[in-house]
Order: structure tokens, then sequence, then C-alpha cells
């Protein structure tokens, strides 16, 4: 192992600062910049005698560290605190909403310097009325701001109308309610990703093959993210004229009985001959694979969404034949990073951020999990 010492302590100690520099303090500034605490302080604030000398050091420092003396200054002299909810579905470890959880951890460790706070609720996202009954509490308490997953669409629309009403700004995560009155959305572009899997689950497939098209039964409307993503499924076929060379058929899965799941999907094949292709808008694609090993119909082509530990193993293994990820742990820290930026620091920011679509395969797993930025 290597260990390279730092000889310049100023150096190093701005190395150091660049890499945290969220965390900066006056009393750093003043140290680099070879001035006092309170030299530094007239320089953000703009008031009081400083020399040129002083004011030039002071600047150079602040840039160094690619920092805005507006912002910090602003950020330093702000005594209100912020209570930012995140309310989003419950779930076990390992699961898509895990990686949610984690990037809300890591905005509320990053940001709690600018005096916010991050509350966590969760709802059952296979109940509507688990939605309702959250976002009800959520309503009392008043909070600066909000995050959403909008699971179900008229539900979530229903209490982003009692946000604005209390003037409460909110932002979307995993999926877009576009009519609503939004701050930003970072996600998918769900309806996009839809039609690539479409080109991907179809493209070559011979004329006459039947589609499984799984979902999941919920209480209440369906996953709006679930449909978003169908609609650009169904759009492809309809943009390349094969809703009369294929067939879909239509599997409606229930939540965590895998015994009656795998009956049913025993019954759909002994019903129907030519079943070549698979496909679930949801992460639980695991739950498909896992049911078509045990009936030894490994050769269905097979597409799903998101980097669950499950849905890897799978892909690894060639039972899923693709998985297209989304990066929720930075959709949930930008949502975070952009709603300072807008109700702390009045800053112009975008509206819709929409994330990359990650294809994965078999062949490029192993490199896309293993790179770190």
């Amino acid at each position: 192992m290597k260990i390279t010492l730092c000889t310049n302590t100023d150096t190093c100690f701005k190395t150091t600062m660049q890499e945290t520099n969220h965390k900066i303090r006056i009393k750093d500034i003043a140290l680099l910049a070879g001035v006092s605490e309170g030299t530094v302080d007239r320089v953000l604030h703009n008031r009081g005698d400083v020399s040129a000398k002083s004011r030039e050091a002071v600047t150079k420092v602040l840039e160094e560290m690619n920092y805005s003396p507006n912002l910090l200054a602003r950020s330093l002299a702000s005594k209100k605190q912020y209570r930012f909810v995140c309310l989003f579905p419950a779930h076990q470890p390992g699961n898509y909403w895990e990686d949610i959880d984690k990037g809300f951890d890591l905005a509320a460790t990053d940001f709690m310097h600018y005096n916010v706070q991050i509350e966590k609720q969760y709802f059952n996202q296979y109940d509507t009325r688990s939605f309702v009954n959250v976002s009800n509490a959520i309503l009392q308490s008043e909070p600066d701001a909000v995050f959403i997953s909008p699971i179900f669409r008229e539900e979530t629309l229903a209490f982003t109308a009692e946000l604005t009403k209390l003037h409460i700004p909110f932002s979307f995560i995993d999926s877009l309610i576009a009519e609503a009155d939004y701050v930003t959305y970072y996600g998918q572009n769900s309806f996009e990703s839809g039609y690539i899997a479409a080109k991907l689950l179809l493209g070559s497939l011979p004329e006459g093959s039947q589609i499984i098209v799984a979902r999941t039964l919920r209480k209440g409307s369906e996953s709006n993210q679930t449909v978003t993503r169908r609609n650009g499924f169904l759009k492809y076929i309809l943009d390349h004229h094969l809703q009369d060379k294929h067939e879909l058929i239509n599997v409606e899965f229930i939540n965590d009985d895998e015994k009656t799941n795998l009956e049913l999907l025993r019954e759909v094949f002994s019903r129907h001959g030519n079943i070549k292709a698979a496909i679930t808008f949801n992460s639980k694609v695991h739950r498909l694979a896992m049911h078509l090993d045990t009936l030894n119909q490994t050769n269905v082509r097979l597409i799903g969404y998101d980097l669950l530990e499950q849905n890897v193993r799978y892909l690894q293994q060639g039972v899923i034949n693709y998985l297209i990820a989304q990066r929720p742990q930075k959709q949930a820290y930008f949502t975070v990073r952009d709603m300072c930026r807008e109700l702390i620091f009045r800053q112009e920011i975008k509206k819709i951020n929409y994330v990359p679509v990650d294809i994965l395969l078999n062949e490029n797993i192993d490199d896309y999990l293993n790179f770190t930025e």
C-alpha cells in the first residue's frame, strides 16, 4: 500500500475542505485567508470596513472552496428550522424503496447545516386507504415541504391540492403527475422506459408469439408508475403495427402469495402454447423469474425493472434477459437538494429531471454494480 505524506499544511487543509465544502465554517475561511473571523463575517455580509487585501484573500478562499458567499451568508444568518416530510412506500430490506430511504438519509446528513430536518412517513403501496390516512396526518402537521412517491394517482392529486391550498411546496420522486403544481421531479421518463422495454422485448420475436404481461393486485387504484410504463409499452406496439401480430396475456399476481401465483402461471402455460416473452412493470420481476424457473420455462424472454438483489441474481443466471434501472438513491438526494435551493436560497432550479434509463444485461451487470463515482 502506497502512503503519500502531505508536507504543506495549508494545501492539505484546503483539499480536505474541498471534499467537504458543505460543512465549511467562518473559522475555516478565516484560517485559510489569514484573517479574523470578524473580517470574514463583514465580507460575507458586505458591511463595515475591510481592506482590499483582506477582502481579496477571503474571496479567493471562497472561490477555491467552490462556495457562493451570498448562499453561505444566507445559510449562516438563517434561524428558521425547516421540516421536510418524505412520503413513500413501506418496505423490507433489499426492496427497491430501501435505496430511496438511503438517499433521504444521506440528504438529511448533508443538509443538516441548513437547519433542515428530514422526516420519513411510510404507507402500504398496495392499499390506497393507507396512503390517504398518512397523507391526512401530514396535512395536519403542516410541514415546510413534502416529497411524494405518487403511487396512487387520484389520491395523490387530492393530497397535493390540499398542500397547494396551504402553500406547502412538494416534489415528486419515482413517477410524475404532470398536472400537479410540483416544484421538481426526479425519476425515469416512465412512458419512455415502457417504450424501450417493448423494443427490447418484442424485437425479433416470431409472428404469433404470446407475451405475458404481469401485474400485482392492489386495493384501490393501480400504480401510477405501472400505468405510465404500460402505456409506453402499448404505444410501441401501435407505432410498429404489432397489435395483430402478437397476443398479450394479462396475469394478475397476488402480493405475498407465491403458491397461488405459481399455480396461476402454471395454468396460463397449460392454456397457451406459444408464450415467448414476459414483462412486469414493477420491481418484482424476480417473482416472475422464480416461477418461470420452477416451471422450466426459462426460454421465455423476460424483462423487468430495478436492481433488487433477487433481480440481479436471476439476470446473472440468464433467467431475466434485461433489467431497466433508475438510480433511486440519487432521485431522493437531489430532490431534497433542489428543495433547499428553492426554499432557502431562492435559486432557480429545473422542474423535470429525468434520470438515465439504464439497460442492464448479464454481460454488463457486474461492471455496473462495481463502478464507483
